[in-house]
């Protein structure tokens, strides 16, 4: 296995360590998968099986990094015009149920 070394700023460094329970080079190699398989999807807009198992196990699709498409926007911001006020949703669902 390879590794790799990241220069830090003395400050950043103090700040990091307040959070003795992570483990910052698990974190790091995840961000940086994160960021292979996006790019590799972003060329072939498909994604591999081993990648999917990857992004459910970190709950994360390449397509939740891409920009919202502006009709999406628009349709979204409707929608939330028509809630009456103090109306709560339990779950993105039963939002999603009102649409319709």
């Amino acid at each position: 296995m390879v590794s790799i070394t990241v220069p830090l700023e003395e400050e950043f460094k103090k700040r990091l360590a307040a959070f003795p329970w992570v483990n910052w080079s698990e974190a790091g190699r995840e961000e940086v998968l994160k960021k292979d398989i996006f790019n590799r999807y972003l060329k072939s807009m498909e994604i591999t099986d081993e990648d999917w198992e990857f992004c459910e196990k970190m709950d994360w699709h390449p397509v939740d990094e891409l920009p919202m498409k502006k009709e999406h926007a628009k349709e979204l911001k409707e929608a939330l015009k028509n809630i009456p006020s103090g109306k709560g949703f339990k779950s993105a669902e039963e939002f999603f149920r009102s649409l319709e």
